[in-house]
């Protein structure tokens, strides 16, 4: 059965709201932002909700009152073209307002967040634009030479101390102390919605590897059985119901008996 395709940019920015948690009351985050009544939209856009307010967070000690984010699957790679598209979308973003620098130019920056250090892209925007690329910390570039504030970030690179689920947004997870630590990580704070919209696009890229360590938080293969399983659920269910042990298929999900059942027919052992 083919994979549904994963929804990367939510978890982007579930992982974005993760990251920044400890300063959230100092920004805003517009997901998708529409620029204009045409279908161009910033992937992220984080304003400062006070200008003067610094950010500490590695990942947005760039940060000025309107900032732009691009981000890049982890199977995409950030082209020369994704640099103009999203230049031009910090122009637009600009130019959008009822009177002239509403948006002060200069509280503009741009991040560019990709898994692949975009050498080609880099390489022209040297070349063509004088733009040079600075190493600042492990995954986090300055990109100078532009009036515009603008920075690289190569989530693979990433310290894991500083920008764990960040890092971890990936689809090439092998080791297994990695995916324990994933998943210890995750148990802290699976009540919160962002850390459950990351940890499941992480689940779904990394499935292989993550069923064959039986590291996956319960819960989490409970959703995706549902989904993909619909057909043998159903089926099993009918069975229970059969042999008197529940009445009704709604309330199956919610039935031990039948969660077990569940992961025997998928080979999946639940954590606890």
């Amino acid at each position: 059965m083919a994979k549904r395709l994963l929804q990367w940019h939510p978890a982007f920015c579930a992982a974005m709201r993760i990251e920044l948690e400890e300063e959230a009351d100092k920004i805003r985050i517009e997901e998708e932002h529409l620029l204009g009544e045409k279908p161009m939209q910033i992937d992220l856009l984080i304003i400062k909700k006070d200008k003067a307010q610094k950010i500490k967070k590695n990942i947005g000690q760039i940060f000025r009152t309107y900032n732009i984010l691009e981000y890049k699957a982890p199977d995409d790679y950030l082209s020369v073209n994704d640099f103009y598209k999203v230049y031009g979308y910090a122009c637009f973003y600009q130019s959008q307002t009822d009177s002239a620098e509403a948006v002060d130019p200069a509280e503009l920056t741009i991040t560019f967040v990709c898994n692949h250090y975009p050498r080609r892209m880099l390489a022209h925007i040297k070349h063509v634009r004088g733009i040079t690329t600075r190493l600042r910390e492990p995954g986090i570039y300055d990109l100078t030479g532009d009036p515009i504030v603008m920075q690289l970030i190569v989530t693979k690179k990433l310290s894991k101390g500083n920008n764990f689920w960040l890092r971890s947004l990936r689809n090439d997870l092998r080791s297994e102390e990695e995916i324990r630590t994933i998943e210890e990580k995750y148990g802290k704070n699976r009540d919160k919605t962002p850390y459950q919209a990351v940890m499941d696009v992480i689940m779904r890229a990394n499935d292989e590897k993550m069923e064959e360590k039986k590291m996956v938080p319960h819960e989490i293969w409970e959703k995706v059985v549902m989904e993909i399983g619909e057909e043998k659920m159903g089926q099993l269910a009918e069975k229970l119901i059969a042999n008197g042990r529940i009445s009704d298929v709604s309330k199956a999900a919610k039935d031990g008996d039948f969660r077990q059942k569940m992961y025997e027919e998928f080979g999946i052992e639940r954590n606890t």
